[in-house]
């Protein structure tokens, strides 16, 4: 069963106030998306202003992405045993604080143990979200839709990152990017304000916490996305890397063998072993994987090749965002409960893995770029993820108990950070190591030559990956599930 629905208030009024929580969570979700990328576009501008060094700049990226997925799990479990309304305040309330702690930096160290903050609210925060909308929109037609909308949500925040970040450092100051964040939390805190008090926890969900657990997953875990970070300057080859993933990887096999036996684990593995479950997790880590090499493409191609400026580049972005939107509410959330979540899931893929396809075919020849290549491709790749988004959401946490909502929730999102930081790094390898063995004769001399070889290289891999999710997914999410959570029988 879903929920404990003993735990829930179910009267008219209550089902009134629980509708604040969808614009609430939203909010929640644009904000930790949002500062994902903003970041990006405003660094050069911040390390001129604080006097970073070039080897040290990464780590305002860094700091962020390590303790958020890192902490992950932890925050998953604290999210159960504190509650779920109750830790998504203080999630708001302290990435607002650690935001408005890094915006007001006056060298290199206040921002990078702000950028960590922040990624230490965010982990709690994120899988406090996705809790709250689980055990409250259990009907197929309202959970459709509040799923759709949190998925648009997080589709379209990177994108707008992108867009908002350019226009506040080029038209204001960096230092809004991370200001921003204070009205956003602001809002959503706001809106919590509406959404019913925790209900009651239950022994379970506020058991002793699995210490050695916490310690394997969090090292784990940062140890991975350290060493895909660290990938990006020094090569998937160097010692550095291959040490720190070897010893991610082990460190990630001792947790699970200390979950299978712990009397009160971090991660239940039943969570992981439910195959439409696993289905969910291996779709969005793929999909992230490719979506966010892809991002970097349409950042490097229309500013190096094509010349675009960077609020140009992040406005090319909003197609992908407006079609994840229209993905996400318009098909998605408006099929959710009507047809099995494959049929969603397995379209949305191939849409994805078609929109990067046509990218490969560019030569430094190629003539009517926007309209031949990147509108379909910004488009096809948009709706494919708004429609993989919500029905992975949904089947992450589908059939939990109640004090294991956060943990399911965790695990969903951590799949997520972990294919964005994986994406990013390998396709920035990749298509570096390509454009450096591209021929340098006459013969195939041409603007951009050797770039658009290393793009589209790339882009094969995000394609090849894509359609790997497909072939993994298809028997994992179409095989018959436990009994939809389409309502209460308490209702």
């Amino acid at each position: 069963m879903l929920t404990d629905t003993n735990d829930l208030d179910t009267s008219p009024a209550s089902v009134r106030q629980r509708r604040w929580m969808l614009p609430a969570v939203s909010a929640a979700q644009l904000m930790v998306v949002l500062d994902g990328t903003i970041v990006n576009i405003a660094l050069p501008s911040a390390q001129r202003a604080l006097g970073m060094s070039d080897a040290s700049r990464q780590w305002a990226i860094t700091a962020y992405a390590l303790a958020f997925g890192g902490l992950l799990l932890i925050g998953g479990r604290v999210s159960s045993a504190l509650g779920h309304r109750r830790t998504f305040l203080i999630g708001l309330i302290g990435f607002a604080a650690s935001s408005a702690l890094g915006g007001a930096a006056v060298g290199p160290d206040m921002l990078f143990v702000a950028r960590a903050l922040q990624g230490v609210f965010a982990a709690v925060l994120v899988p406090a979200g996705l809790s709250l909308l689980t055990i409250t929109f259990t009907e197929p037609e309202e959970r459709g839709r509040a799923f759709g909308v949190f998925a648009a949500v997080g589709a379209a925040g990177a994108a707008v990152g992108l867009v908002a970040g350019g226009l506040l450092t080029e038209y204001v100051t960096w230092r809004w990017c991370l200001y921003i964040n204070a009205p956003i939390a602001l809002l959503a805190v706001l809106g919590t304000a509406f959404v019913p008090r925790d209900a009651r926890r239950s022994a379970r969900g506020g058991g002793r916490l699995d210490i050695t657990g916490a310690v394997l997953s969090t090292a784990g875990f940062s140890a991975v996305v350290y060493a895909v970070n660290e990938a990006e300057p020094l090569g998937w080859s160097a010692p550095k890397v291959l040490v720190l993933l070897a010893a991610g990887v082990l460190l990630l096999a001792a947790f699970t063998a200390v979950e299978i036996r712990a009397r009160d684990p971090l991660l239940p593995i039943r969570v992981l072993a439910h195959r439409a479950r696993a289905g969910a997790f291996a779709s969005i880590t793929l999909m992230f994987v490719a979506m966010f090499g892809f991002y970097l493409f349409m950042s490097y191609y229309t500013q190096t090749v094509l010349g675009c400026s960077p609020v140009q580049a992040g406005l090319t972005l909003l197609v992908n965002a407006l079609a994840a939107l229209v993905g996400a509410t318009l098909i998605a959330g408006r099929l959710h409960g009507r047809v099995p979540p494959a049929l969603l899931i397995l379209p949305g893929l191939l849409s994805a893995a078609v929109g990067i396809f046509i990218l490969t075919r560019l030569t430094p020849h190629s003539t009517g770029i926007f309209p031949c290549y990147l509108v379909p491709a910004l488009l096809l790749t948009g709706l494919g993820l708004g429609c993989v988004m919500p029905p992975t959401a949904s089947l992450a946490t589908a059939d939990v108990p109640q004090h294991a909502v956060g943990a399911a929730s965790a695990a969903y999102n951590a799949s997520q950070q972990l294919g964005a930081a994986i994406g990013t790094a390998l396709f920035n390898t990749l298509a570096a190591g390509a454009a450096a063995s591209y021929p340098t004769s006459a013969e195939y001399a041409a603007p951009a030559a050797a770039s658009v070889h290393g793009y589209t290289t790339a882009l094969t891999v995000a394609f090849a990956l894509l359609m790997a999710a497909m072939c993994i997914a298809a028997p994992l999410t179409t095989a018959r599930t436990t009994r939809s959570p389409a309502r209460s029988p308490h209702r």
